[in-house]
């Protein structure tokens, strides 16, 4: 039995064992252990050297590591919630994202940035953010969401084999999910999404930490005689839209969770493919289930409130299949 944070760790150290180019570096990444304690233990194991505490400024670190990387290192930058990454975003955006294209394909950077995303743990509205979506705007960019124990230890070491930037956006509600994790877990695919539950009715997509809601929902739909199927998109840019399309050939209809806001979200950009490439296999209009479009309360029956529920997925399910 492991912990997801557990699994990222067993990453961390993987990647560090395999790569001396491979360091890891961030805020309190070292003697505290990391703010959600996945590098615990790693600055003793490999030194200040690989294991770098870095100061208070997104912006420096990221840069820094961008550096680190177009000089043929392996940098891992952790950026500790995801709203601090917006400190980052010119760095991110304007230089990680555009160096290949503005050298004419001379210059890679083989950058990975891990930060935690999502809200479900009382921290308000500064750090509760789910903006996977709109780093997946980003040409340029690849950004995956590992949701599951073997993806949450094996990302890792496929990003860093990436000639490009990689951004892993880490569900805070998953740290301390626990289950089995094989001795030999390794590197994962990071290109495909997967179906994690087969199913004949409907397709639910999801991804990081709503692929619980999303199985936790087909679930209560079997016992109403619905065949649900879920699909773990796992990679949000590139979107592996023929899995997408395939699973939605299959059951003719589409339901897409997602703990981004409705406006100008991920779940608009699924939807609208579907619409584009699918729409004669559809037998129902497409749901999507997202969070309500407020700042994230953080009063808990507030925050429940705003945030998708298995119930709000077995609503619009219904409504799909009724």
């Amino acid at each position: 039995m492991t912990t997801y944070r557990e699994a990222l760790r067993a990453g961390l150290r993987d990647a560090l064992d395999r790569d001396e180019r491979t360091f890891l570096m961030g805020e309190d990444v070292g003697r505290y252990g990391g703010c959600f304690a996945v590098s615990l233990g790693l600055l003793e194991e490999f030194g200040p050297g690989r294991v770098r505490d870095t100061p208070l400024s997104e912006s420096a670190f990221v840069g820094a590591g961008i550096g680190a990387a177009l000089g043929g290192m392996r940098p891992i930058v952790e950026i500790m919630t995801v709203n601090f990454s917006l400190l980052a975003l010119d760095q991110i955006l304007n230089n990680a994202a555009t160096i290949l294209h503005m050298s004419g394909g001379q210059l890679n950077v083989p950058l990975v940035i891990r930060m935690t995303t999502g809200a479900g743990r009382q921290l308000a509205a500064q750090h509760s953010h789910s903006l996977e979506g709109w780093y997946a705007h980003i040409p340029g960019l690849r950004i995956v969401a590992p949701a599951t124990l073997e993806d949450a230890r094996g990302m890792l070491w496929t990003a860093l084999e990436d000639p490009d930037p990689v951004l892993i956006f880490e569900h805070g509600t998953l740290y301390n999910v626990s289950g089995e994790l094989a001795p030999d877990a390794g590197a994962v695919d990071i290109d495909h999404a997967v179906v994690r539950r087969s199913g004949t009715d409907i397709t639910l997509t999801a991804y990081g930490g709503t692929l619980r809601t999303a199985l936790d929902a087909a679930t209560e739909l079997a016992d109403s005689g619905i065949d649900a199927e879920v699909l773990d998109l796992r990679t949000l840019r590139p979107l592996d839209e023929p899995a997408i399309l395939d699973s939605v050939a299959r059951t003719h209809r589409l339901v897409v969770v997602d703990e981004g806001w409705r406006s100008g979200s991920l779940s608009a950009e699924i939807a609208a493919r579907v619409a584009e490439k699918a729409l004669y296999d559809l037998d129902a209009p497409i749901e999507r289930v997202c969070t309500a479009e407020v700042p994230i309360p953080y009063a808990q029956q507030l925050e429940r409130a705003a945030l998708p529920q298995p119930a709000d997925v077995v609503a619009a399910a219904l409504r799909t299949v009724g």
